[in-house]
């Protein structure tokens, strides 16, 4: 969708958007703290301080509970370059979880790895130089494997002229690899660039991954209806046979192990998919579900569809899902990687779950709620490196309402907000990670702007609440001015909902933590907010450093 960087932000400066206004009706209660690791020297305002190595921010206590573990590359062994950390937008650091990385350039350079917990499996999120793909040599406990991680920059360096004030982004893409044994604590993994001549490395993700399990009885397996596991056909018609068949029969689609290639959108209405787990299971598709309704009742599971998008066009339907699933439906242990968008949801959606689900280097949102989302649970999911909002939901056409996002992780969206509400009445943000925010939006945005029509303003109660934000916030070039940890933002029209957010933490934040804007150069006032209970810990600026409690009414 489009996002607070798009054209219409600039139809006036950023004093007529950035004024705390109806300041009587924010309620700042009394448990608000601020803590640093050292007292800090004054820096001037606007200027972000670098990140911080806060104790805090390395124990999370939101977020989703994730199936890996990740392990920073400039916290690793190494003899490479560590970079940053950098808070400018198109910087390679400033993209990278933690805001660094370690550059690994020339012949012998490595990092290595310490593994705390078991695992058989590998993914990196690592970058090499514009226009260049090759291999990275993987060792265990100094014995190279045979394999190799196949790095590209075939998904990166996305350029979006069409949104104001963003540059070239989207410049760390992850590469996966299942090891072929077993590894335990203790074990280490080394990574050496081999036919690439740079790679810098961001974080390493370990798992361990369970074998195929069987077909669940009395499933329609995709084989028997002629579907190619080894990706050189497309399987587009066998898995529609497929489909018919198991719904025909009351049972369930099976998909094993395999790798498919699917060349047409498949229609999926009342009906099971089930994978033998997303690295098991894959689909190669950057387009595989669009439909404008489905009656409901579709369950999607344990498979991943990576796709072939490697640049942003906002009207290609480039997405996992386009459109509807119906109501009731589920998304669950799925893996979404190189699509424009993960879920992307007009039509009828309520009462929809989309749980336990990792959304990785998609060229726009994550997951945007656009149509009837009543009642949606969006929890546990994990997302990194996103090219718009990892999660929004935006009241276009119909009130979003009483639908909520719990649980999830969100690290480095290139562009725009972590976790972004447009509109919409009686929604919830609760117990939500979200880090390094890279340019044109905060960590959370609680938002009136439409960017269509018809759209349905902010109502009812808005609860944001036991959300940790790890340097989040963002210079805003169009504005010339820093995006707050949080912003409560009436671009349009005046928020006028009741916007509880409490039990906050920010930890390091570049810019200020709260920002209100009154937007649209209107004045718009902002109403009803109540921050209670956050914790400011780490660097941040002057302004957002409390010094007395206050409570106005």
């Amino acid at each position: 969708m489009a996002t607070p960087d798009s054209p219409d932000l600039a139809r006036d400066p950023w004093w007529c958007r950035c004024t705390v206004v109806a300041a009587s009706t924010i309620i700042v209660a009394g448990t608000v703290a601020f803590t640093a690791p050292a007292p800090a020297p004054a820096f001037p305002s606007a200027a972000p301080r670098p990140a911080s190595t806060t104790p805090a921010a390395a124990a999370p206590r939101a977020g989703a509970q994730t199936p890996f573990t990740t392990l920073e590359a400039e916290d690793a062994a190494t003899n490479g370059t560590v970079i940053g950390p950098d808070l400018a937008q198109g910087g390679l650091a400033s993209e990278a979880s933690g805001r660094r990385g370690v550059t690994l350039e020339g012949p012998g350079r490595y990092v290595e790895f310490t593994l705390g917990a078991d695992a058989n499996a590998l993914t990196v999120s690592g970058n090499v130089p514009d226009g260049s793909s090759g291999e990275v040599a993987v060792s265990v406990n100094g014995q190279r494997l045979p394999s190799t991680l196949q790095v590209t920059s075939k998904y990166s360096y996305v350029d979006t002229p069409g949104i104001v004030g963003s540059t070239t982004h989207h410049l760390f893409d992850h590469a996966r690899l299942l090891l072929g044994r077993d590894l335990h604590a203790g074990d280490t993994v080394r990574l050496e660039p081999e036919s690439v001549s740079s790679y810098t490395v961001d974080v390493a993700d370990f798992e361990q991954v369970a074998p195929a399990p069987p077909a669940p009885r009395g499933s329609v397996s995709v084989l028997d209806a002629g579907a190619d596991p080894t990706g050189a056909q497309d399987s587009a018609q066998a898995f529609t046979a497929a489909i018919e068949q198991a719904k025909a029969a009351g049972t369930e689609v099976w998909v094993p192990e395999g790798r498919f290639r699917i060349d047409a959108p498949l229609a999926v209405d009342q009906v099971t998919i089930t994978g033998a787990g997303p690295w098991r299971s894959v689909l190669a598709s950057s387009h595989l579900i669009d439909q404008t309704e489905a009656t409901g009742g579709v369950r999607l599971r344990d498979f991943a569809v990576i796709g072939e998008v490697t640049d942003r066009v906002d009207d290609s339907p480039d997405n996992f899902v386009n459109g509807s699933l119906g109501a009731g439906s589920e998304v669950t242990g799925l893996w979404l990687q190189h699509l424009k968008v993960g879920l992307w949801l007009t039509g009828n959606n309520d009462d929809l779950l989309v749980e336990g689900n990792r959304i990785l280097d998609t060229t726009a949102d994550g997951l945007n709620l656009n149509g009837s989302a009543n009642r949606v649970r969006v929890r546990e999911n994990f997302l990194r490196n996103t090219g718009d909002d990892a999660l929004a939901m935006w009241s276009l056409n119909a009130a979003n309402s009483g639908s909520e996002f719990t649980g999830n992780t969100v690290v480095a969206p290139n562009l725009a907000n972590g976790i972004a509400i447009y509109g919409g009445t009686d929604l919830t943000v609760r117990d939500n990670l979200v880090a390094d925010t890279n340019a044109l939006g905060s960590g959370i945005a609680i938002s009136n702007q439409a960017f269509g029509d018809p759209f349905f303003p902010l109502r009812g109660t808005i609860t944001v609440a036991g959300n940790e934000l790890v340097r989040t916030g963002a210079m805003n070039p169009n504005w010339q001015h820093p995006m707050g940890a949080v912003r409560v933002d009436a671009f349009d029209s005046p928020i006028e909902a009741d916007v509880a957010i409490t039990d906050t933490t920010a930890t390091d934040s570049p810019y200020g933590v709260f920002e209100f804007v009154s937007g649209g150069g209107q004045a718009h006032e902002v109403r009803g907010v109540t921050i209670d209970g956050a914790t400011l810990r780490g660097w941040a600026p002057w302004w957002c450093r409390p010094r007395r409690v206050v409570r106005r009414r």
